[in-house]
Order: C-alpha cells, then sequence, then structure tokens
C-alpha cells in the first residue's frame, strides 16, 4: 500500500498538473461556456475516468510498448487527433448548445453522450499514456514489493483528484457560460469557438512530434 508521504507528495504534484494549462482543461472549460455547466461536467468526468486506461497500462507495461513502437504511438495520435477534429465540427455544426439557462439541455445531446465523448478523448491521447509512464514511477517506493500495485494506486489517485478539479471547471465555466447563453446567436458562436478550439487541439496532437 502507499505510505502517507507518497500520497500527499502525488496528490499535491497531481493536481497542480491536472489545473496547468492543458487540452483538457481547454476543452472542459469551452464546452462548459458553450453547452452549460453540466454538460461540461459529463465531459470533464469522461476525461478524468479516461485516466484509469492510461493507468492499465502503465501498471501493466503496455504503455511503454506504445511508446516504444513508432508505428502504434503514430496510429494512436492521428486516431486521437482525428476524433478531436470530428469533436470539433460537430460543435460548429450545432445551432447552439444551452436554449434554458441552467437546465442543461445542451442541444439535445445527452450528459452520457458527452461522457463517453471525453472518456474517449481522453484515452486515446497517447500524450497522457507518455505522461503517465513518466509520471507515475517517480512516486513508486524504490523497495516496494510490487511497483505495479503502487502504480495502479498512484493512478486511482490521480484520476479521483481530477474528477473534482475538472467537476468544478466544468461547473464554473458553464455558469460563466448561463449568462452568455441567454441569446441563441450568441450561444451558436460560443460553440463555433469550442468547437475551433477542439479541433485546433486535434491538428496540433496529429502535427506533434
Amino acid at each position: 500500500m502507499l505510505e502517507l508521504w507518497q500520497a500527499v507528495g502525488f496528490l499535491a504534484a497531481a493536481m497542480l498538473v491536472t489545473l496547468s494549462p492543458g487540452p483538457d482543461n481547454l476543452m472542459i472549460l469551452s464546452l462548459g461556456v458553450s453547452r452549460g455547466r453540466r454538460q461540461g461536467m459529463a465531459f470533464g468526468l469522461g476525461c478524468a475516468l479516461g485516466c484509469l486506461s492510461h493507468t492499465t497500462l502503465a501498471a501493466l507495461g503496455i504503455g511503454a510498448v506504445i511508446a516504444a513502437s513508432p508505428w502504434a504511438f503514430v496510429a494512436l495520435k492521428v486516431a486521437g487527433g482525428l476524433y478531436l477534429v470530428w469533436l470539433g465540427l460537430q460543435a460548429i455544426r450545432s445551432r447552439g448548445g444551452v436554449t434554458v439557462p441552467g437546465q442543461g439541455a445542451g442541444g439535445g445531446e445527452s450528459l452520457w453522450s458527452l461522457f463517453v465523448k471525453g472518456l474517449i478523448a481522453n484515452a486515446i491521447n497517447p500524450k497522457v499514456v507518455l505522461f503517465f509512464l513518466a509520471f507515475l514511477p517517480q512516486f513508486v517506493a524504490p523497495a516496494a514489493e510490487n511497483p505495479a500495485w503502487q502504480t495502479a494506486q498512484l493512478g486511482v489517485l490521480f484520476t479521483a483528484q481530477a474528477v473534482v478539479l475538472f467537476g468544478l471547471i466544468g461547473w464554473f465555466s458553464g455558469w460563466v457560460g448561463q449568462g452568455l447563453n441567454r441569446t441563441p446567436a450568441i450561444a451558436a458562436w460560443l460553440d463555433r469557438v469550442a468547437g475551433g478550439i477542439f479541433i485546433a487541439l486535434g491538428v496540433k496532437l496529429i502535427a506533434s512530434p
């Protein structure tokens, strides 16, 4: 099991990483503003739980295989980038996110659908795979009898704090968006902005080395 010093030190570092500007934060923020807080929180929950897939890969050593295989890494990177572009195009084609402020009626798209989209967007991002491979082992005790088990515990702890912080980002961005979304035309433009952010992140992921 994790020692207290491991858990506290890791949690502090994990929160700093989660709150630092990055693709997940940008996607949750833009979606929360354009669609509403419940939509932003649902997508954020999906992104957070997507970390469990990277935890599993890191604990089993599969992530190292993906990182060492150029073909596997490129294929996953392109798939992740194209998926983000597709999400962006969907948002741009939307006629505006929130029709009734505060009710979370985000353009007819269910919260479950947004949760799944967030889950997939995070799970197929190879950059996150590499991050977990580099980040989690730093907090595994050198004398640990079962490093894979400690890696799994750290991954679950990371996911738990991400659920809380991503949820807060979605909540507060949606609160801001409620005031802006009272006019349908503004709501439509906010969806286009959110879509543009998704597309830009997707293109960046594909073009990155």
